[in-house]
């Protein structure tokens, strides 16, 4: 954790990004809307899945742990996904965002725009 912070910060920053539930979130991550949208390591031909999905199963997983019970890494999760949602919030295309890649990809990271 940085300096001066005993993860309260990035705790709080966290739980006001992630707006989706975990069982709401587990439910999304299997639709194929949600499969559709992401960076795949090795590129899109490379098949698997894609980093936001993977961190999707990550955020259910931090979601339902105790606080205690979060490691160093669990933070360092936590903060990629701040991130994340910050600078993709800052990137929202004008009109209706309700079917859009843009929002399934923020919701691949636990946050649905529309709430």
């Amino acid at each position: 954790m940085s300096r001066g912070d005993d993860g309260q910060d990035t705790y709080r920053e966290f739980t006001e990004a992630v707006n989706m539930k975990p069982r709401e979130l587990s439910t999304w991550l299997e639709t194929d809307e949600s499969k559709q949208v992401g960076w795949h390591k090795g590129g899109r031909s490379g098949g698997g899945e894609s980093v936001g999905h993977e961190s999707g199963r990550k955020i259910i997983d931090l979601l339902r742990r105790k606080r205690a019970d979060l490691s160093e890494g669990d933070y360092k999760h936590m903060r990629k996904v701040v991130g994340y949602v910050r600078r993709h919030m800052a990137q929202r295309p004008s009109g209706d965002v309700r079917d859009t890649k843009w929002r399934w990809s923020l919701m691949n990271w636990g946050h649905d725009p529309l709430k």
